[in-house]
């Protein structure tokens, strides 16, 4: 059975990438707020960038690393989500 991709609705597309963290990394959920930093998740740089392939595959999508570098200092969850709904309407187009 296959599942349907998240759509970018307002504050759907954080709380999709929340339950990625929750549900693939192990994450506590009551750790999480839209301001919370990847840096601060607990999980070490390749798990990073898992998350970061496992929020792509969720989306359906491939943001280039020019639009978000995972690994950039002061990236929050709310500018991952800004980001793929940027990139999701962009694509649209």
């Amino acid at each position: 059975m296959t599942e349907n991709p998240p759509q970018p609705e307002q504050g759907s597309t954080y709380k999709a990438i929340a339950e990625i963290l929750v549900s693939k990394f192990q994450v506590e959920e009551n750790t999480l707020t839209p301001q919370t930093l990847l840096t601060e998740l607990g999980i070490d740089s390749l798990s990073l960038m898992e998350f970061v392939f496992a929020v792509e595959d969720a989306f359906n999508i491939r943001i280039p690393e020019e639009r978000l570098d995972p690994r950039e200092a002061g990236i929050d969850l709310q500018k991952l989500a800004n980001v793929i709904d940027e990139f999701i309407l962009s694509t649209k187009k």
